[in-house]
């Protein structure tokens, strides 16, 4: 007697759609994948277990073996359909259990398929054993389940390391915190009784238990995981601390500015779940293929079955099993998998460098950018005056000594120019009889020598005439520019501006090669405008633009037929943000609850914005890879499964099948975890 196996891949119910509620936490959403795992893993094994007698008592396996009669005796056939009975319920519960799913919600899919081929072998086979004539498909059921149990076993696990990013999230955060009572002593409480305004200490190598701000010490805080920046951080009184993030060689006192869910940890957790969970149009397009790909195998399957009965006259077993075989290699659990695993891993991706998604479809239209527009000021800039050029006008004084003077007239003034001054050479270098010249400089005693640091408008009043062609170009690029007048001569020119981010010309070059344009937006005059655009190698600039009229911008770029992405800081650039097609906002910090933007990056980084761009590439490369492999394996496995090289002595088995079908799955799972990003 021959028996024939059917497997059927057992896919836990919607697994890969499970969603929890807004206030489920990650270690639950982990405890259910968790939980999958031990349940596929103990079936798998007792289901193997049961497998050696079914396969010893099979007559087909005994003939292979050489076995002859000698394993039979009276009633084996009973004892073959009892142990085959456990693998089938037993086994094949999670793959029945999901065939009643799909069918109450009118949508057929995997385990359907699986259910149908099981069902229908166990079911036949049990037939013959009660005396039906025909062959007994029993070895090849029971092979069957054991090889889906297995497959979706390493799956499970598979999917617990793509979607393990909000479990590490969370255990980021310390179990409690050292926190300073009203009578000033110390205990250790736990993170859950900590409050707003509360104060704790942080000791050299110990996490940090909230976000707050230091109030008291110095350290250096190691903010990797949170936000990709991987050089420590130096902190000092006044600084923001994250939680989570891990104090460096200096103890601090913290003081607590947010908890809970208002915590940068918790926003970012509860950005990247809802960006895991979110779907977007490729997942669509997958879960229309795969219905197809559901009815076009029950389909399959009952037209190979008849045309084996009817045209190829065949046995009905024969043709049994190669519908069986159609219905195992066509599940659509790859095409299934192709695009959930690859979102969970470039989401975890994104979130371990401080790329955090608010909008899946958004991201996936970072991929056709071709032009991006950067506010300047705190995106391409620092932000921050510094000094850009130094030049001397007398003989006999250099760039530094110059520098050196004006530094230690400018350490003793408040104003913005000479505070940018004064930390471009930070030695303290002492001064007599300092005096502010109201609206005009200042000036001191410096070596024995009156220095003093004037502006323009101080020259004109004196009738101070200065022709020098590099001031007038100074002037010309919109810096701002000032004198160093000592012992009455003008001996010096210092000009300032807003500091360009040193990776900024990196992530313009970069940009430039990927075939974006590149754009500016500021609020500045023309002048300031077209120096920083030279500097940068820019395309394009849009200069003294009111923050009303960002958007209106935004939107002419857009009519010129171009797929635009915004970059600014989020809330002056609010409404540029929501008016491209993928906004973009940068330098949060710890504030990441920026509604107008699809797209956060923590660090003031230009050069995170091109790694969106990258990952969102890789990301659908990967999805567009694992969806080709997906379908395209069907296209060869189906017509190999229902039999047209049986002539050519290519014939698959059920078990075969199996076998293919989670390869096919493993494949996926493997290219989607190679998704990386520079």
């Amino acid at each position: 007697m021959e028996r024939h196996h059917n497997h059927e891949p057992t896919k836990h119910a919607n697994h890969m759609n499970h969603k929890a509620s807004p206030g489920v936490a990650p270690t639950m959403h982990h405890g259910h994948h968790m939980h999958m795992v031990r349940d596929y893993r103990r079936r798998f094994w007792i289901c193997l277990i049961i497998t050696i007698p079914i396969l010893l008592l099979s007559p087909m396996i005994q003939q292979v073996l050489g076995l002859g009669e000698r394993l039979r005796f009276g009633g084996d056939l009973y004892v073959l359909f009892g142990l085959s009975s456990v693998v089938f319920f037993y086994g094949g519960y999670p793959f029945l259990k999901g065939f009643a799913s799909e069918t109450r919600k009118r949508h057929p899919g995997m385990m359907t398929l699986i259910s149908v081929a099981i069902t229908t072998a166990y079911g036949y086979s049990s037939a013959v054993v009660f005396g039906l004539s025909g062959k007994i498909f029993f070895w090849e059921l029971v092979t069957l389940v054991d090889i889906m149990l297995i497959g979706h076993w390493l799956e499970m696990k598979s999917l617990m390391g793509a979607s393990r990013a909000l479990e590490e999230l969370a255990r980021l955060m310390p179990s409690d915190a050292h926190k300073i009572m009203e009578d000033g002593s110390l205990r250790d409480v736990p993170l859950s009784e900590l409050r707003v305004g509360d104060k704790v200490i942080v000791r050299p190598g110990e996490k940090i238990p909230a976000d707050g701000r230091v109030i008291d010490g110095e350290t250096s805080v190691n903010e990797a995981m949170l936000t990709g920046e991987s050089r420590p951080v130096e902190k000092h009184v006044g600084s923001t601390v994250i939680g989570g993030s891990i104090n460096g060689e200096g103890s601090v006192t913290v003081e607590i500015t947010k908890t809970g869910k208002d915590s940068f940890l918790s926003q970012v957790i509860e950005l990247v779940r809802q960006a895991q969970q979110s779907r977007s149009r490729t997942q669509d397009l997958a879960n229309r293929a795969a219905l197809w790909l559901t009815i076009i195998a029950l389909g399959g399957g009952a037209l190979t079955l008849g045309i084996w009965l009817a045209m190829l006259k065949a046995d009905f077993a024969f043709a049994l099993e190669r519908t069986v075989t159609v219905m195992v290699i066509t599940c659509p659990h790859a095409l299934g998998l192709a695009v959930p695993l690859v979102v969970a891993v470039s989401t975890a991706i994104a979130a371990r460098k401080g790329l955090l998604i608010r909008d899946r479809a958004a991201f996936e239209r970072a991929r056709n950018i071709e032009a991006i527009i950067f506010d300047k000021t705190g995106t391409l800039t620092e932000g921050r005056f510094g000094v850009t050029d130094v030049i001397t006008l007398t003989d006999g004084i250099k760039n530094d000594d110059l520098l050196k003077l004006a530094a230690a007239v400018e350490a003793h003034s408040e104003h913005p120019i000479a505070k940018a001054i004064a930390s471009a050479y930070p030695e303290v270098v002492p001064v007599e009889q300092f005096r502010a010249i109201p609206g005009k400089g200042a000036e001191a005693v410096v070596d024995g020598k009156l220095v003093r640091i004037v502006s323009p408008g101080y020259l004109k009043e004196k009738s101070i005439e200065l022709k020098d062609k590099r001031v007038e170009d100074l002037a010309a690029e919109g810096k701002t520019v000032v004198f160093v007048i000592i012992d009455d001569t003008v001996s010096g020119v210092i000009a300032l501006a807003d500091i360009i981010r040193p990776e900024s010309r990196q992530a313009i070059s970069l940009m430039r090669q990927m075939g974006i344009k590149v754009m500016m937006l500021t609020g500045d005059n023309a002048k300031v405008a077209q120096w920083v655009s030279q500097e940068l190698g820019l395309d394009e600039y849009f200069a003294e633009v009111l923050p009303e009229e960002k958007a209106a911008k935004v939107r002419s770029v857009q009519e010129r037929g171009l797929t635009v992405a915004m970059t600014g800081d989020g809330v002056n650039d609010a409404p540029a943000l929501a008016q491209a097609d993928v906004g973009i906002a940068i330098g949060a910090g710890t504030d990441v609850a920026i509604e107008t933007a699809d797209i956060v990056l923590v660090r003031s980084n230009p050069l995170d914005a091109v790694s969106i761009i990258e990952l969102a590439r890789s990301t659908y490369r990967k999805m567009v890879q694992n969806l080709a492999w997906a379908t395209g394996y069907n296209a060869v496995a189906i017509p190999l499964a229902a039999g047209v090289l049986y002539k050519s002595g290519i014939l698959l088995s059920p078990a075969i099948g199996a076998v293919l079908m989670s390869l096919s799955t493993v494949i996926v799972a493997i290219n989607a975890k190679l998704l990386r990003i520079r």
